[in-house]
């Protein structure tokens, strides 16, 4: 079976010329992807070369444009810290936060200069490295690897409670559902068939849906989907909705070999520390801060993730705070436990087929000092 398709299908019978040529078609425009997300990185980096490494002054100092990807569960303390002013109590002066949609992007607008700090995963950390070596993890958002895999009623329930590796077997020749090639929900399933000896190219299909949560479910619930392999909180609206179920998280410490991965993070470069150092310090302290509240006080996390996730209804909150504070950390300093994990991971799946150690790419000295302040 093939490793990768879309969610549609035809019934009449296609010829062989058609088939060739809509696999052309596919190769050239995933290929004019890649060629497109490099190009804006190179572009990204060329502008970036002449930016000055001077300590910012005045009002500038003390003012950071701050970019994610979405208003994903991982940036859930970006809007805590801002809602409850933590960021102004600092001194902060924030610019527009916009959500840049991808990972490239981030980087890409990380590099340029456009953005100062950018809440993304450690796969936007570790692909920005590659250009640039001065790339830095100042922040942990995350310390687990939030995709889950969500069971729908084509898998039984009686394997729900079985050993990790019966869980993965009963996926064999499944239609498992995911955001799309080389994401980390496709990377999830490779390595957890690989721990399984399995082979997703050959003993599954994967779906691409795109990243939206409702086209998810749906699929899921119409049986287009054997399985989900989504990011939170896809998992606790399946359950909510009684369209599927939460079969393997490791973020539920399902996945030993995953358990405590960073994942979620904040990241900048050498530049941004050296010209604003004070201002990144305070942003994370603020975090700090947000990730207290997150952790400390269940009924106003509760109150906070309503009003960031204001479509997702009152059980899914529900079912989600407690997990949310099992994974978000008590403070943003990275360890180099979870950090090892996860660059493992990054490495095992493809994903990243080389990493930097630990100290190349976190200054834990520096992180440190600024936290204290």
């Amino acid at each position: 079976m093939p490793a990768q398709t879309d969610d549609s299908s035809s019934p009449v019978p296609q010829s062989k010329e058609s088939t060739m040529f809509r696999s052309r078609t596919s190769t050239l425009r995933r290929l004019g992807a890649i060629v497109a997300v490099s190009a804006t990185l190179l572009a990204a980096g060329c502008a970036n070369k002449g930016g000055s490494s001077e300590p910012a002054t005045g009002a500038d100092a003390m003012r950071l444009n701050v970019g994610q990807i979405s208003d994903s569960v991982a940036f859930f303390p970006l809007f805590v810290a801002e809602h409850e002013g933590y960021f102004k109590a600092e001194g902060l002066t924030l610019g527009e936060r916009p959500r840049l949609g991808t990972g490239a992007k981030l980087a890409a607008a990380v590099q340029s200069g456009s953005i100062d700090v950018a809440g993304g995963v450690m796969t936007d950390a570790f692909n920005l490295y590659k250009i640039n070596n001065k790339a830095r993890v100042v922040g942990s958002l995350v310390d687990a690897y939030y995709v889950d895999i969500i069971a729908g009623s084509n898998i039984p329930t009686a394997g729900d409670s079985a050993p990790l590796n019966e869980r993965i077997q009963a996926l064999r020749g499944k239609k498992i559902g995911m955001t799309g090639p080389g994401s980390g929900t496709e990377a999830l399933v490779n390595y957890l068939f690989k721990q399984a000896n399995l082979d997703p190219k050959n003993d599954a299909t994967l779906v691409n849906l795109g990243a939206d949560a409702s086209a998810a479910i749906g699929a899921l619930k119409a049986g287009r989907v054997d399985a989900l392999s989504f990011f939170q909180p896809i998992g606790q609206q399946a359950v909510a909705t009684g369209v599927g179920r939460v079969y393997i998280s490791p973020a539920r410490g399902d996945v030993p070999a995953l358990k405590d991965a960073i994942h979620g993070v904040v990241f900048t470069t050498q530049n941004v520390i050296d010209r604003k150092g004070k201002a990144v310090g305070a942003f994370l302290r603020a975090i700090g801060k947000a990730e207290q509240t997150i952790n400390g006080d269940p009924a106003k996390a509760t109150e906070l993730l309503q009003q960031y996730q204001k479509t997702m209804n009152a059980q899914t909150v529900q079912a989600l705070v407690p997990v949310l504070q099992a994974e978000i950390p008590d403070a943003p300093t990275p360890t180099e436990a979870a950090y090892n994990v996860s660059a493992d991971f990054h490495r095992q799946t493809g994903l990243v087929p080389t990493t930097p150690t630990f100290a190349d790419i976190i200054p834990s000295e520096w992180i440190a000092t600024a936290i204290k302040g």
